[in-house]
């Protein structure tokens, strides 16, 4: 028996199982990537061909609206944790309905710029801020809701070129209005669904809760070790497309990467998440999962030696013997990334107070966008050097990114509850709560900023 959506019937149960503020956090993203896949794809085409402008200009503007995603998500995870999650996700999805709406209406280069700009503001405000309120409501089922999360986001991720295709043959224009009208849609369903939960008036300024989690070494250490999660998955549309088109002499097939990458988060999500964490410590599983995702891409980079290149007179069969290696290792890309991200999530927030969880997220993804455009820069480097060193350095990648943090948990590093952990719930004028010192069975809590 299956569940609506692809799902089987435990996937199913495991959503009704959360409140209704998680359910609803969950359709948003589903959204969120539907209205952003559909649009953003075919934008430098439509900039390029339709608008007929210069290279140097399509690059400015979409380079313009990835900064102010990448580079705002400190102060987006910030606004989630003094103004409340809920008020920054609003904000942020109606930011997007009207950029994209820009994008539809405004021709221009300065009008477009400015809709980069509000596309990427509102992302750096969302992202983080749903990440924070869903790691919030979902209490100790962290792990669970992170991979439901990523089975949302997946599917969207599916949808959103699919009708982005069939829309941007009627123009992209028409895209344009519909991606605006889904976060339209969506900012009135947050305003109307999702609840609103009382936000205390911290007793530190931004800037010490700054330094509090930049000072947090345990997480800088988390970090470093993790960032090169986000690289290798960026790699579904970088090096996969690349090797395909180079294995097969065609684009068409790049579509098939990204179905199979779905189809197998949307069967083995709950199923690995929910096995793996009765059975392993979350760093085992983190690194395990890390080691996956860089071996994986040992496939292509064997196919980059041993395949010859394409013929014209090559059939159907001949051409998906030819993808079947980067099919391989979408498919272990995919699997990877659903035994370790959903731990690496619930873990993010665990090492500061609660009231810090925007802003924990926010650092994160920071790092982990900056090192992806450096690793994108080097990869891109390596495509031209030879065929398989692209796909040697994301084994080298995932491979470093498993070593590390095996160390972390072998230090202690990874142990929610270890040195450095604050509990309880109130929050005193160290940044730290102070319920805990009145509570024999638990350690003293200390700031984040000066524990190891």
């Amino acid at each position: 028996m299956r569940a609506a959506g692809g799902g089987d019937v435990r996937t199913w149960r495991l959503i009704r199982s959360f409140p209704v503020a998680v359910q609803v956090l969950l359709v948003n993203q589903l959204g969120v990537n539907t209205g952003f896949y559909l649009l953003i794809p075919y934008l430098s085409g439509y900039l390029g061909h339709d608008l007929g402008m210069s290279a140097a200009v399509v690059g400015i503007v979409l380079g313009v609206r990835n900064l102010s995603q990448q580079g705002l998500f400190l102060l987006g995870g910030s606004a989630a944790d003094r103004l409340g999650a809920r008020g920054v996700i609003v904000a942020g999805c109606a930011l997007r309905a009207v950029g994209f709406g820009l994008f539809a209406f405004g021709p221009s280069v300065p009008v477009l710029v400015l809709a980069s700009v509000l596309s990427g503001l509102a992302g750096a405000l969302f992202n983080p801020a749903v990440r924070a309120y869903l790691a919030q409501e979902a209490g100790d089922r962290r792990a669970e809701a992170f991979s439901l999360f990523n089975i949302f986001a997946n599917t969207g991720a599916l949808l959103g070129p699919l009708l982005g295709s069939a829309l941007v043959a009627v123009g992209f224009q028409l895209s344009a209005v519909v991606a605006a009208l889904i976060f339209a849609g969506l900012t009135v369903a947050q305003v109307v669904v999702l609840p609103v939960r009382r936000v205390e008036r911290p007793a530190t300024s931004v800037l010490g809760d700054w330094r509090a989690v930049l000072g947090d070494r345990r997480f800088f250490a988390f970090t470093a070790a993790l960032t090169g999660m986000f690289a290798l998955q960026n790699q579904l549309y970088l090096v996969l497309p690349m090797e395909a088109a180079r294995l097969t002499g065609s684009s068409a097939p790049v579509a098939v990467i990204f179905l199979v990458s779905t189809a197998a988060t949307l069967a083995l999500q709950v199923r690995i998440t929910q096995r793996y964490q009765r059975r392993w410590s979350r760093g085992r599983s983190i690194a395990v999962g890390m080691a996956v995702m860089g071996a994986a891409f040992a496939v292509t980079a064997l196919a980059a030696v041993l395949v010859p290149a394409p013929n014209a007179g090559d059939g159907a069969g001949a051409t998906a013997l030819r993808l079947l290696p980067v099919l391989v290792t979408a498919f272990g890309l995919a699997v990877g990334l659903m035994l370790a991200q959903p731990f690496v999530n619930e873990l993010i927030p665990s090492f500061g107070r609660e009231t810090l969880s925007g802003t924990y997220f926010g650092v994160f993804y920071l790092a982990s966008g900056l090192v992806a455009a450096g690793g994108n820069a080097l990869i891109g480097w390596a495509m031209d050097a030879a065929p398989w060193l692209p796909s040697a350095l994301c084994v080298l990648i995932g491979l470093a990114s498993a070593a590390a943090v095996i160390l972390l948990e072998r230090k202690g590093i990874l142990d929610p509850d270890g040195p450095g952990r604050c509990r309880g719930s109130r929050t005193g004028a160290d940044g730290c709560h102070n319920e805990s010192k009145t509570r024999s069975s638990e350690p003293e809590c200390r700031s984040p900023a000066a524990t190891s």
